[in-house]
């Protein structure tokens, strides 16, 4: 008979879900920003890019501080880290270091709870707290950070759209209260530390030669889809840039977030399947890309965006299911850091992209994310069929 702690993962991985929610939903806002307060291109990737800058430090403190202290005090503390950066964003248009501030602190907190939040889930998700199969707590972690990011982004573009942009943030405000208070009563889950141990599983050769490679796809794929796509099309959009963006975020999300289920499947027949079609996928929808860039028609953005959200989920998957089998408990809050700090570096795509637009074009930036994605896929299927067994 299993505790009563059966039920307890949701709460947790609530958390997860509030900080996404908090930590996506200003990118679609960008747009009515840079319109309503006449910011420069400069500033505005500056803006998206110093989330990033939070993003590292949180991971490299929250990862070990959970392994040491415990995942349920650096949830809470991410948690509420959230709340205050979206009261720094509620006074950007006082000013915009206000915003700066607002962006930076809410990246600490999602790196905070991407290795804390996960592992606490995971480990609420098996033995002794329930009884569900290998892998399971990992993809759960995942579908909740997914649905934040894709649905808190929604949401306030949807809002922004209509209302006053300080409107956007209250969602936000009321799911982190629920989410602080669901967690309060969760069991810690983190094994007693070995003095003078520190495993982390970063030296597993499965870690180098497979998820290595796959992680940087993991945030390339949805920030091209939300960050880049919008823009190569808004000539058609007649005045809907903001919902525009809104959507691109929900079919990025909703596309990866309905995609995991077959991921687990397809890590039941083969361990790198998630792997290979997700980056396939990302290939794919790069190649969509290139043909929205070239014909600026929205609909075809849209469907680079899906084929896009379906490699993230797969990609994510795949890390993550991989990370829970290669680390020792004591050290899973830590690999999973090491591994959410590789995913953000894909983070920067949208910054390299705007760099190499002043040298090529947008079809043919497009074109060689695709050929890389694929090669990347192909580079891991070698090196796992050559790996020593």
């Amino acid at each position: 008979m299993l505790p009563a702690t059966r039920r307890a993962w949701p709460r947790a991985a609530w958390s997860i879900t509030a900080v996404g929610w908090g930590a996506n939903q200003f990118s679609p806002l960008l747009g009515a920003y840079r319109r309503e307060m006449g910011l420069s291109a400069a500033t505005v990737t500056g803006l998206f890019a110093i989330y990033v800058l939070g993003l590292v430090p949180g991971l490299l403190l929250g990862g070990p501080g959970a392994d040491r202290y415990g995942r349920r005090p650096v949830v809470l503390g991410a948690v509420a880290l959230s709340v205050l950066a979206t009261g720094a964003l509620l006074l950007g248009e006082v000013g915009v270091p206000w915003l700066g501030v607002g962006r930076f602190a809410s990246g600490f907190a999602m790196g905070a709870v991407l290795a804390a939040g996960s592992a606490w889930v995971k480990e609420l998700s098996h033995p002794p707290h329930d009884d569900t199969a290998e892998g399971t707590g990992a993809r759960r972690a995942s579908l909740f950070l997914s649905a934040g990011f894709g649905i808190g982004g929604l949401v306030a573009a949807l809002i922004a759209q209509w209302a006053p942009l300080d409107v956007a943030y209250l969602p936000h405000l009321v799911l982190s209260a629920v989410a602080l208070v669901a967690a309060l009563k969760v069991p810690e889950t983190a094994p007693r530390a070995q003095p003078g141990k520190r495993v982390t599983g970063i030296r597993d050769p499965r870690f180098r030669r497979m998820v290595v490679p796959v992680a940087p796809w993991v945030f390339a794929a949805p920030a091209t889809g939300f960050a880049v796509l919008p823009s190569l099309v808004e000539s058609r959009l007649g005045g809907a840039e903001t919902v525009f963006a809104g959507a691109a975020i929900a079919v990025v999300l909703g596309a990866g977030l309905l995609i995991q289920p077959v991921g687990r499947r397809l890590a039941a027949r083969a361990i790198l399947l998630p792997a290979l079609i997700g980056l396939a996928a990302v290939g794919t929808g790069m190649l969509l890309g290139l043909a929205a860039a070239v014909s600026a028609q929205p609909v075809v953005a849209l469907l680079a965006d899906a084929a896009l959200g379906c490699g993230y989920g797969l990609c994510v998957t795949f890390g993550l299911t991989e990370i829970a089998r290669i680390a020792p408990p004591e050290g899973l809050a830590r690999l999973a850091s090491v591994w959410w700090a590789l995913t953000y570096v894909g983070f920067c795509a949208p910054y390299v992209f705007a760099l190499l637009t002043q040298v090529t074009t947008p079809p043919v930036i497009l074109g060689c994310a695709a050929a890389l994605a694929f090669l990347t896929g192909a580079g891991v299927a070698l090196r796992h069929r050559t790996a020593p067994s």
